[in-house]
């Protein structure tokens, strides 16, 4: 399917079943990549009601105030991927390597992109689920190895609480800023993943340099022949 056929069915499912329909794409992009930039700015847009005839209702009820379905909206994002990164956790957890090394490619998480998993989380311990929420080529391939390596379920979880909170408030709060000129940045809405991982990146490398230094001089002041 093409991308903008894709991108004209998720938003139209976003426009049909408002918060629902955030919830469970955000539900399956915890474990499978469901374009979340694009479900949160819309939803954010929809919550400033930037189109005609959708609107954000919960039980059959509209939220008229744009600030309450905005946290409707964001709220429902987060809860969502909380979920779906926890089941996606169980998964690598239970089934472990061995479910990986059969079924990866399901979860695009086969071969050497499982290794690149593991280094990532060698790398940055606990930081590897928080800097990976907010990272849009890394985000989906998280939650299947962390349950693999058995991170434990309370750091775990809250890595997850934070992160995800961060991005779905962050571009849902995007979309209501925007409001009616989301027509407008969304043809131009392809290059703000690159822009994204760049400054994250840039976070990262700096992180590291920083670990980097510090263990250096850590092991100075260890050895007195130095």
């Amino acid at each position: 399917m093409p991308v903008a056929g894709i991108t004209s069915h998720l938003t139209s499912l976003i426009g049909d079943h408002g918060l629902y329909a955030v919830f469970g794409l955000m539900l399956i992009d915890a474990v499978l990549p469901a374009a979340s930039e694009l479900v949160m700015v819309y939803g954010g847009a929809l919550a400033a009601a930037a189109f005609a005839g959708q609107s954000v209702t919960l039980f059959g009820t509209e939220i008229s105030s744009h600030g309450w379905a905005y946290f409707a909206i964001a709220l429902a994002g987060t809860l969502g991927y909380v979920l779906g990164s926890l089941g996606g956790w169980a998964i690598g957890l239970y089934g472990g390597r061995p479910l990986l090394e059969r079924h990866g490619r399901w979860f695009h998480l086969q071969g050497e992109k499982l290794d690149r998993a593991e280094r990532w989380f060698d790398r940055w311990d606990d930081w590897a689920v928080l800097i990976g929420r907010v990272t849009p080529l890394v985000r989906s391939f998280i939650s299947i190895p962390a349950g693999v390596f058995r991170m434990p379920l309370w750091r775990y979880t809250l890595w997850t609480v934070i992160g995800s909170a961060v991005w779905c408030f962050a571009l849902a709060g995007v979309g209501l800023g925007l409001g009616s000129n989301y027509e407008t940045f969304h043809h131009g809405f392809r290059y703000a993943d690159y822009v994204i991982a760049a400054a994250i990146l840039a976070l990262a490398a700096y992180l590291l340099v920083r670990k980097r230094r510090s263990s250096r001089l850590s092991d100075r002041a260890s050895d007195p022949t130095r």
